[in-house]
């Protein structure tokens, strides 16, 4: 018996392991894993793209073309130029700079006292030409 009697006036240890919670905490992390493994081997089929050795070196974004407004509403294309167009001279030129170059960034440089519809209309031609990326130029009140 693993207890020992109660007559003998020895008080042995008890030479005996019970292995009972062993065997509940092996069974537990038995069904643990059988329930994880599953999700851990479930994968998702992904074609990420590969980077190649002749990939040029432009790491510097391109400087976007300028489109200014002035108050009366007259549009400047590019940031050296001073010739004033209308509004279908710009969506040429912003036609031919997209064709030229498919990345091409706009940056609209409106007067604060022009009339928002001659920005609505900037936007609009920018939209024409097929150009996606459009940003605005602000300035900041600190020169005042």
């Amino acid at each position: 018996m693993a207890f020992g009697s109660m007559n003998s006036g020895e008080d042995a240890p008890i030479a005996d392991i019970n292995v009972t919670p062993l065997v509940d905490v092996m069974l537990v992390l038995l069904i643990v894993f059988m329930i994880t493994m599953p999700v851990l081997t479930h994968s998702i089929p992904l074609q990420l793209p590969t980077a190649s050795e002749n990939i040029k070196q432009e790491t510097q974004p391109k400087e976007p073309l300028r489109l200014s407004i002035d108050a009366e509403g007259a549009y400047v294309l590019g940031a050296e130029s001073t010739t004033k167009l209308s509004l279908e001279e710009v969506t040429e030129q912003l036609k031919q700079a997209k064709a030229k170059n498919a990345d091409l960034i706009v940056a609209i440089a409106a007067d604060k006292h022009v009339e928002y519809d001659s920005v609505a209309q900037a936007l609009h031609s920018a939209r024409e030409a097929g150009i996606s990326k459009v940003g605005f130029i602000t300035e900041t009140d600190s020169g005042k």
